[in-house]
This record gives structure tokens, sequence and C-alpha cells, in this order.
């Protein structure tokens, strides 16, 4: 699958030569990329038991507020989304408007006094900006995936891990999700005073995309090709590892993500995290029959994704 909004190769040079120039952070980010529902979580979960920061408030799901603000300010300026994001390329393909953007992020919002989010107040007083921690450090956001090549202007040595998953594993996983989160928010159901008071944030399901495996399918093919893409260009700066393995091998794998990362994490802590991880994960669809012949009928594009 060809793609859909090709990133001219001048503008990226360009922009990227030209924050070169400005700012090399002493100790260049990790940014952790990947699918929703690839296994993101997880490996965030593990690298930062074994060292690595990713941030003083963070979500549920692991992911450090600050650059969630700043990646969804980012969808938000080509009316993109998480389920939608391939308009974000009209900002990634305006060379005018990427130096701004580019600018803003790293001139002011990663010295603002926002950054107390992600640092912490001690790292904050410490170094009052994002870029000058001194040990090992990153974020994870599956939107990382389509902002990437802006915060490559912003941080020009960072390395990357795409973390990639079995697509109908995630497609199912999507759906479950979305279906739960709103059915567990039924309060307009059961108290119906409420729509008199307030009227409903939000739809029925959490992405229309995703309610459907096949939607949830296609969207995992567009991110898998966008980090692939990345995977690509950066070369060794960048490791890619697949949540199967990441499960069959976790020892393996951890140690591998270790020495990308910096991480000086000892073989004992090593096992001791691996120890955590839940082997029923992997390629749980076939455990569901609400998934039925699914897998069978994306079996050749599933097959050309684990070739990409």
């Amino acid at each position: 699958m060809g793609a859909l909004f090709p990133i001219s190769g001048q503008i990226e040079s360009t922009i990227m030569h030209s924050m070169q120039r400005n700012w090399l952070a002493p100790h260049p980010p990790i940014v952790i990329i990947g699918m929703h529902r690839s296994g993101t979580s997880m490996v965030t979960r593990m690298l930062e038991s074994l060292g690595l920061f990713v941030g003083a408030k963070k979500d549920s799901n692991c992911e450090a507020k600050f650059f969630q603000r700043i990646n969804r300010w980012l969808l938000d300026q080509t009316g993109s989304s998480w389920d939608n994001p391939q308009p974000l390329h009209y900002l990634l393909n305006n060379r005018e408007v990427r130096a701004k953007t580019s600018d803003y992020i790293g001139r002011f919002l990663l010295k603002s006094p926002r950054a107390v989010s992600f640092l912490g107040w001690r790292n904050y007083l410490r170094h009052r900006d994002v870029r000058k921690l001194d040990a090992p450090w990153g974020w994870k956001d599956p939107r990382n995936t389509f902002t990437l090549p802006l915060w490559l202007d912003v941080f020009p040595g960072a390395k990357i891990v795409h973390v990639r998953r079995y697509g109908v594993d995630v497609a199912h996983s999507l759906q479950r999700r979305g279906r739960l989160e709103t059915s567990s928010k039924n309060i307009y159901r059961e108290f119906p005073i409420f729509h008199w008071v307030r009227e409903k944030r939000g739809g029925f399901v959490h992405s229309l995309r995703c309610d459907s495996l096949q939607g949830g399918f296609s969207l995992w093919e567009e991110y898998l090709q966008e980090a692939t893409s990345h995977v690509t260009m950066l070369n060794e700066r960048a490791l890619e590892v697949r949540f199967e393995d990441v499960i069959s091998e976790p020892v393996r794998s951890l140690e591998r993500l270790c020495r990308f990362s910096g991480l000086t994490a000892s073989l004992p802590d090593i096992q001791r995290v691996a120890g955590f991880i839940r082997k029923d994960r992997a390629y749980a669809f076939r455990v569901n029959p609400q998934v039925e012949s699914f897998p069978a009928r994306v079996a050749e594009r599933a097959q050309a994704s684990t070739k990409a």
C-alpha cells in the first residue's frame, strides 16, 4: 500500500538540518511508536521499571500527559485524530508551517512551566528544559507514529522503538475496548434527567471506524506502513520489536531494548520484570469465537504486512 501523503525528502532534510543547527539534546529521547493496542504500554512500563524515565504525570496507559497534549494539538491542526491520522501529512508537507510548529515546541513548550507535568518539580528546577535531561528518557504515545517527523525536527538525535502486533489481535482489542468504555458510561440511561441538564458528550462507541474489525484492521495497516517508513529511514537509530516475541522471549527482548535505550539493568532485574508478562496475550483472537472467520479474510493482507 503506497503512502497516501508522501513527505517531500527536500522538506524533511531542510527542516531537520535547520533544527540540528539550533539544538542537539545531550541525551536524545527514546520515542516509542506503534499502533494502539499493540503492546506499547506493556513495553513502556517494563522499560520504566528498568530505569527509563517516561514522565512524572502519566495516564493509565503509561502515556506522559505533557506529550499527549502536544500530539493532540498537532493532530487538531489538520482535523486529524488517532483513528483518522492521514490528514496530518498536510502539516508535515507544509514547509513554512511545519518549521514554525517545530520551533514553537522547541523554543517555548519544552522549557515552559508546563514541562513540570513531564519533568516533575525536582527535574524542572534542575534542568528547566526537557531537552536537558541527562539520563535515559523518552515517552510513549501511539500518535507518535504519525507526529514523529515533527519530533525529529525538535530532537534530531532521537531514537525510536516500534512495537508491532498481529493485526487481527489489534482490531479485536480496539473493538472490545471501544464497546466496554462506552457501555460503562451509561449514566444517561440510568438517570434520564441528565438529558435535561447536559447533552451527551461523545458518541455511543469509542471509535466508529474501529467498531468493526475491518475498520480497525485497516487502521492498523496505516500505522504499520507509517512506522515501517520511519524504521527504514532511521536505520540503526530504530529498533522494531514484535509483541509476540516479547511475550514468548521476554528476557531476550528486554535485553535488546535495554541495550538500545542505554539502560544498564542487571540480568536479575530483567528477569524480575519479565516475570510479570502474561503468555496468553499473544494471538488472543484464537480463543475468542466472536472473531470467527475474520483472520482468514485478511490473511493475505496480514502476511504482506509481516514482510514490510
